[in-house]
């Protein structure tokens, strides 16, 4: 079975390393990624094969949407998915007009992470 690298930018230490333990149970995910922020997401995504992004909107130094202005903006990202994450419902639209591909609230329950994962994996 093809297995996924997922890349998780978030600024909250905790918030990535209950993703990333949610994603390690995961049997479709392979290698996992992490970046605090825009800046370090953008060069993660440069020196990495990443197949799915799972995006925080409020972060410091660059935030989420504007990371993905660039990801949509640039060939080689643009058609990589992007799963958004944010406890604000309001950036919701804001993140869907700017090409992210879905949402998820936080806090973020393991079993809809992995039926986004699943959708998501192989587009």
């Amino acid at each position: 079975m093809k297995k996924i690298n997922v890349l998780v930018v978030d600024d909250d230490f905790i918030n990535l390393k209950l993703l990333k333990t949610m994603l390690m149970k995961n049997e479709l995910v392979d290698n996992i990624f992490e970046a605090k922020n825009g800046i370090e997401a953008l060069d993660v995504l440069k020196n990495s094969e990443t197949d799915l992004i799972l995006l925080d909107i409020l972060m410091p130094v660059m935030n989420g949407i504007e990371v993905l202005k660039i990801i949509r903006s640039e060939e080689k990202f643009k058609n990589i998915p992007v799963i958004v994450l944010s406890t604000d419902e309001t950036k919701k639209m804001e993140a869907l007009e700017n090409g992210a591909n879905d949402f998820i609230n936080k806090p973020i329950r393991e079993l809809i992470l992995n039926e986004k994962i699943k959708t998501y994996a192989f587009l």
